[in-house]
Parts: C-alpha cells; structure tokens; sequence
C-alpha cells in the first residue's frame, strides 16, 4: 500500500463515528514525559478524525503528568490513567484493558501525530478484515536526523511478512494502528519485555495469522531524545535477542525458526560488540577488546578488518579511537 489516502469515507467508520463509544483508542504512554506529553496530545487534538479517546498512562512518573493534562481538561476523550511502574509493556496492557475502541493506536508521549494519521489508517485497516495491524512511515526531529524519514535508516520493504520482520528487512514503526481483536488474540504485549516489546508483538501478530499493512506516507513524527529508551542499545539488543529466540521456540518446524535462530546469533554479535566498545571507553581494555572480539566485527565492516588487530597489537590505540568513532556516530 503507498501514498496518502484520500479523504475518510469508508461507511463502517462514518456509522461508528456517531456512536457513543469511540472507534479507535489512542494509547500515550508519558513516563518522565510531562514537559512534552501536551504537545503530543495537541497532535491529538489536530486530528482530522475526531472520533478518539486518548488514555494517557502515568504509571508512576517521577515528573507531573497529571499537572500537564491541565490544559485538557475540557475534552472528555483525554483521560488519565495512573498505575505503579511495571515498564511499558505492562503500562501499555494496563490502558488497553481500559481502552472502548474497536482499533489501538500506539502514540509514545514525546511523538506526533500529522493532522490525517488517524483518518488515513483507519481507512487502510477497515477496508480489509484480516489485517491485524497498519503501520506507516515518519519524519524524524529533535536530537538528530531532523527531517530525515524513518524508512532512510531502517528499511521498510513491502509487502510485509513474518520473514522480512525477522530479518528487519520491514521495520514497523510504533505509531501503528492494531486491531483489538487481533491483539486480544495474541495476548497483548509481552509483560516480562522491558524493551523490544514491540517487535515481539509485530512478531506474534503475524504468526497467528494476522496480516499486515503499510502506508507509505511519514504520518508521523518521531522525535529523537538523548538518553531515551531507544538509545540504550545494549539493553535494546539483549531484549531483542530473547524475543528471537523466543520465535524460534514458537516457531518450531516452521521455516522461520531459522531465521529467527540466525538473526538471533546476529544480535548477539552486536551485542558483544557494544559491550566491548564500552568497556574498553571505561578504560577496561584488555577486557573489552576481548569482548569485542567475540562479536567478530570484520563481519560488518572491512575497516574492523584491519583495525581491530592493531588495536589487539595496540591496546593504548584502542580508546581514544573508539571515542573518536563515538563522536561521530552521535553526530549522525
């Protein structure tokens, strides 16, 4: 599926936009979000489909949510759910299992939704029963990468199957739209994930035979923070190799598992070498470039090839080379 969808005018939502229960629920988690959680909702509020409820999540915040709904309080279809911490996957179920709407939409406290986000999907997931999910792509800003598509640094190859999830030759991006019974289906998100909980539940979607759709538009708008979630790549990568290898238990005899056993003992390589480049900028060396061994990173880059054995030679090198590297990638 590509472009924009033309103005909304699919009867199963024009019928359900006059009923008292909304057609989809919007779903904002705003942990440590209180300075940017009402800009996101006024993305909310722009919307060119008015038929929403917003059930922002404070599942004990260390910052103000409540005080940042403030300015809300007139629309009846913001509301606030307030829980203990338990991660996101557990805050996400939590205003789900409160949510009314026949359709989920995901929406991160500090992301944005373009003015026809809801109209747009709703029309792509509505014209086909089978679709368990619509994704689309997005523009980032903030930190870095300001106005570069999400789909310029992760690929986005349609159609999308279970096979090109596995080897993130299709990356959903969070600001997806789900269908509630699809998601009931497959149990919801994964509690005991506290990242990549997402991935798991494009994975387990698609496994129970729900399909899925993209909508080649940047709908959305994804901001880049310093010090955010997605940042933490060492923890992504762990939580990531246990949601493959969880497939590949599910799997079974299905093809698939081997991809997801391969794709597996990918991330773990990664993983081994994030580890490594820490220890050795923590000034553990030896430690680390052992460590950074074990992920074999010739396999990604010749440069690695030739470096990392002067750097075995050459232990001193190793640290200020790998901080200059750091520089650069967090200027990207």
């Amino acid at each position: 599926m590509s472009g924009p969808k033309p103005p909304l005018s699919h009867p199963s939502i024009e019928s359900a936009a006059s009923a008292s229960v909304p057609t989809i629920s919007i779903i904002v988690p705003a942990y440590g979000l209180a300075h940017l959680v009402g800009e996101t909702l006024d993305s909310v509020v722009a919307q060119s489909y008015p038929d929403w409820e917003a059930i922002v999540v404070d599942d004990g915040a260390p910052d103000d949510v409540e005080g940042a709904l403030g300015r809300f309080a007139h629309d009846p279809r913001i509301r606030l759910l307030k829980t203990d911490n338990a991660g996101l996957a557990t805050a996400r179920n939590r205003a789900i299992a409160t949510a009314r709407g026949a359709f989920i939409a995901l929406l991160d406290g500090d992301d944005l939704y373009e003015p026809t986000y809801l109209e747009t999907m709703l029309a792509a997931i509505t014209a086909d029963p089978g679709l368990g999910f619509v994704t689309c792509n997005a523009i980032y800003f903030g930190a870095s990468r300001n106005g570069q598509l999400f789909s310029q640094h992760v690929p986005q190859i349609d159609p999308i199957s279970l096979e090109r999830i596995l080897r993130r030759e299709f990356n959903v991006f969070i600001t997806s739209v789900i269908r509630r019974a699809a998601f009931d289906a497959v149990g919801g998100f994964d509690p005991a994930l506290r990242s990549a909980e997402d991935f798991d539940l494009w994975i387990r979607l698609i496994e129970g035979g729900w399909r899925a759709a993209y909508v080649n538009a940047p709908l959305s708008r994804y901001r880049r923070r310093a010090g955010s979630l997605s940042s933490q790549t060492a923890t992504l990568l762990r939580y990531v190799a246990l949601v493959y290898d969880k497939a590949a238990h599910r799997l079974g005899d299905r093809p698939e598992a081997a991809v997801a056993r391969e794709m597996q003992h990918l991330i773990e390589r990664q993983l081994a070498c994030v580890e490594g480049e820490a220890l050795v900028l923590a000034g553990h060396g030896r430690a680390g470039l052992d460590r950074l061994r074990e992920g074999e990173p010739w396999r990604r880059s010749i440069k690695w090839y030739f470096a990392l054995p002067v750097m075995l030679a050459l232990p001193g090198l190793a640290r200020p080379v790998l901080a200059a590297r750091a520089r650069f990638n967090r200027e990207i």
